[in-house]
C-alpha cells in the first residue's frame, strides 16, 4: 500500500474520512497489515473476502476454515478471531440493554454470527424478560447435519428456570438452505402449545445460515 497515494491508503482514508469511507477489503487490509509473497495486503484482503463470501462470511467463518486460507498465518487468524468475538459480545451486550424488537436485524446478525458457522445442526433458544431484553441465549440440543431431536419438556423446564417471559427459537441449517421444512413448522407449533401452558410466548423462530436468517414471524408462520 506504500505505492498508493497517501490519500488513497486505507489508514489515511479512515483517519481523514472515517471508517464508513472504506471498502470492505480496505477495512480488512488494516487488520491484516501485511500481504504475502506476490500479493499485496489489499489484494490478500480481497481474496479472503472472495473465498469466504464477503464480510458476512468472514464474520461467520469457523476457525478451521480460516486455517485453510493461504496467507492467513496464526497471528492474522488470532487477530481476526478476536475481532469476531468482540463483535459477538457487543451484539450480546446490546440485546441485554434494549428490547430485541427495537432492532430485529440485530437478533438476526447475532444468531448468524453464533450459529451460522457451525457444521452441525443446533437448536438454540433466546430467553427474554418481560421487557423483551436478553436473559440468555443457549444451545439446548445438537444434532447431525440433517436433523436434531428437540424435547419440549426440556425447553419449558429451562424457560421456567430462567424466569423468562418470552422466547425466540433458532436453529441453523448447515446446508445453507434457509427455507423452513415441514418438520420445522410442526416443531414450532408443538413448542408454542407447550410454552403457552406456562404463559410464555414464542416471539419468533429463526432459521440461520451463513447467508442470512429467515424469520417465521415475518413469513406469518408464528
Amino acid at each position: 500500500m506504500k505505492d498508493l497515494p497517501a490519500a488513497l491508503r486505507p489508514r489515511e482514508k479512515l483517519l481523514t474520512h472515517g471508517p464508513s469511507a472504506l471498502a470492505d477489503a480496505e477495512l480488512l487490509a488494516l487488520l491484516l497489515r501485511t500481504g504475502m509473497k506476490g500479493l499485496g495486503v489489499l489484494q490478500l484482503a480481497e481474496k479472503v473476502l472472495a473465498d469466504l463470501g464477503g464480510l458476512p462470511g468472514l464474520l461467520a467463518a469457523p476457525p478451521a476454515q480460516l486455517t485453510r486460507i493461504k496467507g492467513l498465518g496464526p497471528a492474522k487468524r488470532a487477530e481476526l478471531l478476536a475481532v469476531m468475538e468482540m463483535a459477538r459480545r457487543s451484539l450480546s451486550g446490546t440485546l441485554q440493554s434494549q428490547p430485541v424488537f427495537s432492532s430485529p436485524q440485530l437478533v438476526k446478525d447475532y444468531l448468524q454470527m453464533r450459529l451460522g458457522p457451525l457444521p452441525h445442526e443446533v437448536f438454540a433458544v433466546i430467553f427474554l424478560d418481560a421487557q423483551h431484553r436478553l436473559i440468555a441465549c443457549e444451545e439446548l440440543f445438537r444434532g447431525t447435519l440433517t436433523q436434531t431431536s428437540v424435547y419440549p419438556r426440556e425447553v419449558v423446564k429451562r424457560t421456567l428456570e430462567l424466569n423468562a417471559a418470552s422466547v425466540i427459537l433458532a436453529h441453523n441449517h448447515p446446508s445453507g438452505v434457509l427455507e423452513p421444512s415441514r418438520a420445522d413448522e410442526l416443531l414450532t407449533q408443538t413448542l408454542k402449545s407447550s410454552l403457552q401452558l406456562v404463559d410464555v410466548r414464542i416471539l419468533d423462530h429463526l432459521v440461520v445460515g451463513r447467508g442470512g436468517a429467515l424469520s417465521f414471524a415475518e413469513k406469518g408462520l408464528i
